[in-house]
C-alpha cells in the first residue's frame, strides 16, 4: 500500500472511532481480496471501503467501489463471518477520502451499498 493509501486508512479509522465503532480489524486479507477496517457499531457487524484520492479530478473516491469491488469485499465478509461462526446483522461501508495538500475531507457513506 502507498502512502497515500496509508494515510487515508489512518484518519478512516480516527473518523470510525469518533463515530462511536470499534475497531476489530484492519487490512483483513484473505485469497479472495481485503477488507480495511472491519469494526462494529453496537450489534451490528460493519465492513469498511477506505477509497483515497488526490483531487477529484477522475471523480469522487467512492465511485472507485465498483460493482467488481463490492462482490470482492462481499465474498471476503462472508469468509471472515464465516468464520467467526457467529451471526450478527452486516452493513457495508464506505469512506471517501479526499487529500489535498495537508487538507483533507472525509465523508462516511453508511450503507453505501448491500448484499
Amino acid at each position: 500500500m502507498n502512502n497515500l493509501g496509508r494515510k487515508g486508512e489512518e484518519l478512516a479509522a480516527a473518523l470510525c472511532s469518533q463515530r462511536g465503532l470499534l475497531i476489530l480489524e484492519m487490512n483483513h486479507r484473505t485469497p479472495s481480496g481485503e477488507i480495511d477496517i472491519i469494526a462494529m457499531d453496537g450489534d451490528i457487524l460493519v465492513f469498511i471501503e477506505v477509497k483515497t484520492r488526490r483531487g477529484n479530478l477522475y471523480g469522487a473516491p467512492f465511485e472507485a467501489v465498483t460493482k467488481k469491488k463490492r462482490s470482492k469485499i462481499r465474498t471476503v465478509a462472508l469468509s471472515y463471518m464465516k468464520r467467526l461462526r457467529k451471526e450478527a446483522p452486516v452493513r457495508f461501508d464506505v469512506i471517501s477520502v479526499s487529500m489535498q495538500g495537508d487538507q483533507s475531507r472525509l465523508e462516511y457513506i453508511q450503507d453505501a451499498f448491500e448484499v
